[in-house]
């Protein structure tokens, strides 16, 4: 059976407890998930928000029997349609076809590419209404929050805003409620989920906020479509979406690695004592790429004001994880980040010179020419390591 979050709404999903990684394995998802759908019933229609990922159909139509007579359903509201949001619809339409499905124009064009059906598309665009008795639902258009096809559902009646991917977590919890749930874990997937899903489409973060805000809408809870539902002060969350895309730094410098025989290791060790000795405020992290999740790392960078990245050479290039990191942080559009390369070497030496021209085509600011040993650094080498660290912070602090 469903779970009531209001008089008139319940909550249909599904949580994941297992879910390790999502989109492929481009994104960890250590705390599993979940994917909410709605049912919102009002006097004279009830319609369900959003549907659950295709593994799960059969399982999400069941139990939507088991809440209600599917011929109840008057329609569908899609608010985004990559497949772990639209993948039960082809089982739930062959119960009750021809049900209208609301979305955006683009939203019904990848419903198309992802299922090639002729389903009874309805087209809304922001400020469209749909009156169920007792309540209005309106939609608001959100392209690239994060797809071109995303929109949001107000719910007058409840005051609940269906937000979908945004203000999501990648995050299962034996309660619906983030002031239910462990507060920490919950805002740091919050977080995540920003860096590595929301983070290149800030700029339309920043205006789509803007947009709804001036709409002075009342709104005293927000049910996104992954993890938990804000309902204590739930425009904490909007404000926090805000900051992160004004672009959002802490002080504190990260410091990303990859190593064959320990020798870069020992550089970015040497490194970070070098910026604590400069300055004692500055929070440092260091993090192997090899070893450590990827998805955390750029977490931490995108936390960060200044990075920097080393890696030996290997084949006159760089190691498999460090050229797979600085892909993935070219495509979030990390801004206002500050950056400079080290590496050890043997023989060619290319690793820094190519760390630096990745930095810098990733958006960073690389602020020297970065520092390269050779072989296994001895005293005096970690002491070069040491002073890099002192002038990176000097660097930083000046450009």
């Amino acid at each position: 059976m469903g779970k009531k979050i209001s008089d008139r709404v319940t909550w249909v999903g599904k949580t994941d407890w297992e879910l390790t990684h999502f989109h492929g394995d481009e994104l960890s998802t250590f705390d599993g998930s979940s994917y909410n759908s709605y049912l919102v019933r009002g006097d004279a229609k009830t319609v369900l928000i959003d549907t659950v990922w295709l593994p799960y159909d059969k399982e999400f139509v069941q139990r939507l029997k088991d809440e209600i007579d599917l011929k109840e359903i008057s329609a569908i509201i899609m608010n985004h349609n990559e497949i772990d949001h639209s993948g039960a619809l082809p089982e739930l339409l062959r119960e009750i076809p021809g049900v209208p499905i609301y979305c955006t124009k683009k939203g019904e064009a990848i419903m198309r590419g992802h299922y090639h059906q002729d389903w009874n598309y309805v087209n809304v665009k922001t400020g469209d209404k749909l009156d169920i008795g007792g309540t209005i639902l309106t939609f608001i258009e959100a392209p690239m929050l994060h797809w071109p096809d995303t929109m949001f559902t107000y719910m007058d009646s409840e005051s609940i805003l269906f937000s979908n991917d945004a203000f999501g977590q990648h995050f299962a919890s034996e309660s619906l409620y983030a002031d239910e749930s462990d507060l920490c874990s919950v805002m740091y997937e919050a977080e995540k989920y920003y860096t590595n899903i929301i983070n290149p489409y800030s700029p339309m973060v920043t205006r789509k906020i803007k947009e709804i805000l001036g709409m002075s809408l009342d709104v005293k809870m927000i049910a996104p479509s992954h993890g938990v539902i804000w309902r204590h002060d739930p425009m904490m969350i909007v404000k926090k979406y805000l900051e992160w895309a004004d672009a959002y730094q802490e002080n504190r410098i990260t410091i990303v690695y990859d190593t064959m025989w320990n020798s870069t290791r020992k550089m970015a060790e040497a490194i970070a004592d070098g910026i604590s000795e400069a300055d004692p405020s500055v929070a440092v992290r260091i993090m192997n790429a090899s070893k450590d999740d990827k998805n955390d790392i750029l977490t931490e960078v995108f936390r960060s004001k200044a990075v920097l990245f080393g890696c030996p050479t290997i084949n006159y290039g760089l190691s498999f994880a460090i050229g797979g990191l600085l892909e993935m942080a070219r495509g979030l559009r990390f801004k206002n980040k500050k950056a400079a390369a080290f590496g050890s070497y043997g023989w060619s030496g290319d690793s820094v010179k190519l760390l630096s021209e990745h930095l810098a085509q990733a958006g960073f600011k690389v602020v020297n020419e970065g520092i390269k040993e050779i072989w296994i650094p001895d005293e005096g080498a970690l002491a070069r390591c040491r002073n890099f660290g002192r002038d990176f912070v000097a660097q930083i602090a000046s450009e």
